[in-house]
């Protein structure tokens, strides 16, 4: 269910942008998406994730700017400075806590030796890195429609081919059994 409501912003501002090919009426659309995601997972789970406030905060400030400048690279920048921020997090909270972010968040679902923690961690961080590099590729290479639609496709996509990517690490190294699957 978090996954639909995470979703839906992009989703609404999609079906706007190319409703409308309007970007700034579609961002404005998208800011009231995603305020409605923060107030469902309020309701839904009476608390807001650190993830839920990042995304908002950067959305409000570089969609802000976007409407407020009327200039919409600062939204081609949004998900690029996102996913680089979970990137940076990923490898900076190990190297100076010396705690794993994901094994933190993740550690109660499946139990993993801190070595496959450790790569699973650093291949998350490499995976948003490129992300963020592909989205100011496309941004900056292709159409507003390609990059819109990439918008909508691409960040799918590219999360659920580091699951299966993941997932086939873990069940490779016998770290899963058929059940989990």
């Amino acid at each position: 269910m978090k996954q639909i409501i995470e979703y839906l912003p992009i989703l609404i501002f999609t079906i706007a942008y190319f409703y409308t090919r309007d970007i700034f009426f579609a961002t404005l659309i998208l800011l009231i998406g995603l305020f409605i995601q923060v107030c469902l997972e309020y309701l839904l789970e009476k608390k807001v994730s650190k993830k839920t406030k990042i995304v908002f905060g950067i959305s409000l400030l570089f969609g802000g700017s976007t409407l407020l400048f009327r200039n919409e690279e600062f939204l081609f920048w949004k998900a690029t400075v996102i996913n680089w921020i979970f990137s940076i997090l990923l490898l900076s909270v190990e190297y100076f806590s010396r705690k794993n972010l994901l094994k933190v968040i993740m550690g109660k679902t499946i139990i993993l030796p801190d070595k496959v923690w450790k790569k699973l961690s650093r291949g998350w961080s490499l995976g948003f890195f490129v992300s963020g590099l592909l989205n100011i590729i496309v941004a900056y290479n292709f159409t507003l429609d390609v990059w819109v639609s990439y918008k909508l496709f691409g960040g799918f996509l590219i999360t659920s081919t580091y699951l299966v990517i993941m997932m086939i690490y873990l069940w490779r190294g016998g770290y899963l059994n058929k059940t989990e699957l």
